[in-house]
């Protein structure tokens, strides 16, 4: 890179606008929507869409909601061509969808469109030649007066095509092409020109679309050029200002949500901004940043996976998986703060008093999207104790206590490190088991049976204990079950463990759900076991709780003083 880029690149040219009131401005209602994914999203792609892709493709754009799509570039190719004459001849759109069909500023190019559209029912008919003083000079060598007669030229002759076919509904659009870098006071007078020609009603409006055709400027230029332009419009209640925002410096969405504020009434792009360079603005994502504001955009992406889908398939061309609101893991938290805050975000829902969305980073519910909380929080090394005990929470139920979370996301922590991999939710759950003696794998001391009796008091229990294949009956008083159980356990076992911290809970609503108890017991070295066990009965669970717990003193205390002996 040059160490004085300033000798090579001049920076954009600044709107002197200070009459400007786009930052004081919301977005408070949904633009038109246009999507372009089957025309400029296509001729951007490696390998362009087949009959059967495009036709899925459109398929999907019109149960999203799209009411406007540009089709295709008819006279480019006889694909296109073909495609359009299908949607027409085979009444494949829906009444209130109307299709949009792009050509240059040419004559023969005009004809063959219009051929194209024989007997639709009504179409966006969208003409544009470049306007832009570099394009003037390097490209076309046209002055200002013959960039503006070719665009006259391609306008009456439009007007004299749609007359011709009165029993359709034509809407014209005309793009001063490279509008971002044309000059504001050329792209004023040729789109007055255009109008003049075509003579739009507020009725019958036409559509002046000023397109981003190659980012050149940060965001607010292009508002300010936005805002002027529709300040300064002679017949502004008779056209639809559309913008055609690219995304060549990254910033193709906000460009799109500024020109929105700034007076734009229309917005065209592609579905996960596919486009040549680096594509189209992102419909998908300007429309959900609104819904997360409470503005309904009036497009439907309640199963975005479903809608990804088609599109990776008809693009062929996959999706960032950190892609605004569709990506893989966007929804998915892998840092411990921010598992815990999203875990406590979900925690307090249960409680408060209104129904906003609250969840710490997570600006969208996924369920709205029709995703399932399932990926929200996953286990890596950088998870902290919220990850796993979120996973458990979820999938089953278990609300560990806290110090219990401290304890088992520092075993996760550990298998993370040493596997140098995320742990499945199917994982976790198999060493929370293993490690809390639930499963029978990690059970040394498995209760057969308990008797319990209270007198004056106390409580005397009988306690039968598989250990080893062998049974082993004892007997302990205290002033509880379980103050009774650690008692007999005692007596047998020199390991002398107290209960420190005991809870439970229940795993449903039903009167027949089964229960959990947690147990943390300490032994006279000071070191602290958790035990866990689930049964019908909580008595029972209880005590399975606890020798689970003592199973892992006996085995660091007693077993280890009989080998040193």
């Amino acid at each position: 890179m040059l160490s004085h880029p300033q000798n090579k690149y001049r920076p954009f040219e600044f709107l002197d606008f200070s009459e400007r009131t786009w930052p004081s401005q919301k977005i408070t209602t949904a633009p038109v929507w246009c999507s372009t994914d089957l025309r400029d999203g296509n001729q951007a792609l490696a390998n362009p869409m087949d009959h059967h892709r495009k036709l899925k493709f459109f398929q999907l754009l019109v149960e999203c909601g799209l009411k406007q799509i540009e089709v295709a570039f008819p006279a480019a190719s006889e694909t296109d061509f073909n495609f359009v004459r299908y949607l027409i001849e085979n009444n494949q759109i829906p009444n209130d969808v109307c299709i949009q069909v792009m050509t240059q500023a040419r004559s023969d190019l005009i004809e063959r469109t219009f051929e194209s559209l024989t007997g639709v029912k009504q179409a966006i008919v969208h003409v544009y030649n470049a306007t832009a003083e570099v394009f003037r000079r390097i490209v076309f060598q046209k002055t200002k007066q013959e960039v503006i007669e070719l665009a006259l030229a391609s306008t009456k002759q439009v007007k004299s095509l749609c007359e011709q076919y009165p029993e359709t509904k034509w809407t014209y659009e005309y793009s001063p092409e490279t509008f971002c870098f044309t000059e504001i006071e050329f792209a004023l007078e040729i789109c007055e020109a255009v109008a003049q020609v075509w003579d739009p009603s507020p009725e019958n409006p036409m559509i002046i679309n000023l397109p981003t055709t190659v980012e050149v400027s940060t965001p607010n230029i292009f508002a300010d050029q936005i805002e002027y332009f529709c300040k300064h419009f002679s017949r502004r209640n008779q056209v639809c200002i559309s913008v055609h925002p690219h995304n060549d410096r990254g910033t193709g969405v906000a460009t799109a949500e500024l020109a929105l504020l700034a007076g734009a009434d229309r917005v065209e792009g592609c579905l996960f901004g596919n486009g040549e360079r680096t594509g189209n603005v992102d419909l998908v994502n300007i429309a959900l940043n609104m819904y997360t504001q409470g503005v309904s955009p009036e497009l439907d992406f309640s199963d975005i996976k479903k809608v990804a889908e088609i599109v990776k398939e008809c693009n062929e061309l996959p999706i960032h998986p950190r892609h605004p609101y569709v990506g893989e893991l966007v929804f998915t938290a892998f840092s411990g703060s921010h598992q815990d805050a999203i875990k406590k975000g979900f925690q307090a829902r249960s409680t408060q008093y209104h129904s906003f969305w609250e969840v710490p980073y997570l600006p969208i519910d996924p369920v709205d999207l029709g995703c399932s909380y399932e990926a929200v929080i996953r286990v890596n090394s950088q998870s902290g104790k919220s990850g796993a005990a979120w996973i458990l929470q979820q999938n089953h139920g278990i609300d560990l206590p806290p110090n219990l979370q401290k304890d088992f996301s520092q075993i996760v922590q550990k298998l993370t490190d040493n596997n140098q991999k995320e742990l499945s939710h199917a994982e976790i759950w198999t060493v929370f088991r293993e490690e809390y003696g639930i499963s029978v794998e990690g059970c040394d001391f498995k209760l057969v049976n308990y008797q319990s009796s209270k007198k004056d008091d106390i409580y005397e229990v009988k306690i039968s204990i598989e250990l080893k294949d062998e049974i082993i009956n004892l007997v302990g008083c205290g002033n509880g079950l379980l103050s009774a159980s650690v008692n007999a356990l005692n007596m047998k076992w020199p390991c002398k463990i107290t209960i420190a911290e005991y809870s439970e809970h229940t795993l449903g609503k039903q009167s027949s759900s089964r229960s959990i108890s947690y147990i943390r017991c300490i032994d006279s070295r000071g070191h602290a076991y958790w035990g866990i066990a689930i049964d019908t009965d909580i008595a029972t669970a209880s005590i399975q709780a606890l020798l689970n717990a003592f199973s892992k003193s006996y085995k660091f205390n007693y077993l280890e003083s009989l080998q040193l002996t």
